[in-house]
């Protein structure tokens, strides 16, 4: 069983600011998943005074009242399935995971919970670790070990049930609110993209080793 339904797919964003570019992607998008380089990670981090979870974690929210379903990263060389799993637990595109599949499986069990206990419930999922590493080794590229840090971050931006843009890495201290977003702003508006993706790429300093890819309701 597909953990998606069909009407979601993934997009890549080649532009964040040419409208012909930007047009290629269905709107609303409800997630948007950015790859960036640790230095513009921890830059924007400093300049936030944002703990990192290895600081150790105060963040206590649990529970569907919470705007944001968070997960603390325990698996190693893991970012890009959390920031997948962020990416379609929140929002409206929490809607479109599949009933009975495993991602629902997890995310019912899960959100209840405190971090610790959530982080355990991916943690110890055999099912997750199997369906990881088979996506892992259909890839072209080197499969690192789990204890080989990387030198990338995978940071998930989505709309929370309170409107705000949350920021969601399971490095960080808990999901990080980077405010309010208007009623018709989804995660390529102008709004949602200055406080989230671009406040990373101000420090990009000529980088360009950083991308985008959106979720979105296909047409």
């Amino acid at each position: 069983m597909s953990h998606l339904r069909p009407e979601l797919g993934f997009y890549d964003v080649y532009s964040l600011d040419e409208p012909s570019l930007l047009s290629l992607i269905p709107r609303p998008a409800l997630a948007l998943i950015f790859i960036t380089p640790s230095p513009m990670y921890h830059q924007v981090r400093a300049q936030d005074g944002t703990r990192l979870a290895h600081d150790g974690v105060t963040y206590t929210g649990s529970g569907p009242s919470e705007p944001v379903t968070w997960f603390r990263q325990t698996i190693g060389n893991a970012c890009g399935l959390y920031a997948l799993i962020h990416a379609v637990a929140n929002g409206d595109a929490r809607g479109f995971v599949s009933k009975g599949s495993l991602m629902d499986r997890l995310l019912e069990e899960a959100e209840p919970l405190g971090w610790e206990k959530r982080a355990d419930v991916l943690y110890e999922s055999e099912e997750l670790e199997e369906a990881h590493m088979k996506a892992a080794r259909r890839g072209d590229t080197y499969v690192p070990p789990a204890e080989e840090k990387p030198g990338y971050h995978f940071i998930a931006f989505v709309k929370g049930k309170d409107g705000h843009l949350w920021e969601l890495e399971g490095g960080s201290d808990g999901p990080v609110d980077r405010g309010v977003l208007g009623e018709g702003e989804d995660m390529l508006s102008e709004g949602a993209l200055e406080r989230g993706v671009k406040r990373f790429i101000g420090f990009a300093d000529g980088n360009l080793e950083f991308s985008v890819v959106a979720l979105a309701k296909k047409e």
